[in-house]
């Protein structure tokens, strides 16, 4: 199947997006503080810690999302909990960042890579969406599907009971 391969190339994604954010925004922190800029009168050491404190805790964020989607590689089996609302939010994320490369005409390329992790992480969730049974289910012979002597079949010319609509509301 194509579960496990998405799972893995996700991960490995995740993974260096997480190492290349964190990056980034602590490189962005040394220049702000190297070169003491300033946004609206701001500090230029409080634009400095905060763009690295920003790259630490999106490149957990990430580095977390990563572990989740290694650890349904690994298992094989659908991410739940946490887990599944750690990749959905990440897919907004990406979903977001990709609007906003368009809207900006940063590059094309940032823009494909933000809707390539979003259908990946999309791809993911919804791979393992579906409830698989086995492939062919036959009930025990004693089991609580087997016919017992003693009931009586359904009979063909009797109507099932009529399908009565709820009550309207009242209004009040």
């Amino acid at each position: 199947m194509v579960r496990r391969p998405v799972a893995w190339i996700l991960a490995v994604v995740l993974f260096v997006e997480a190492f290349g954010v964190a990056a980034l925004n602590w490189f962005l922190g040394i220049v702000a503080d190297r070169q003491n800029m300033s946004l609206a009168g701001i500090d230029p050491d409080a634009m400095s810690v905060s763009s690295k404190v920003g790259g630490v805790v999106f490149g957990l964020y990430f580095l977390l999302c990563a572990v989740v989607a290694l650890l349904v590689a690994v298992r094989d089996r659908a991410p739940a909990g946490l887990g599944r609302i750690l990749l959905i939010s990440v897919a907004v994320v990406h979903g977001l960042l990709g609007a906003f490369a368009w809207a900006m005409v940063v590059d094309k390329a940032a823009f494909v890579f933000m809707v390539v992790v979003l259908g990946l992480v999309v791809l993911l969730l919804m791979t393992y969406d579906r409830l698989e049974g086995p492939s062919n289910p036959t009930p025990a012979p004693d089991g609580p599907d087997s016919p017992k002597d003693s009931e009586q079949p359904e009979r063909p010319d009797q109507d099932p009971a009529p399908i009565v609509p709820p009550p309207a509301p009242s209004p009040s």
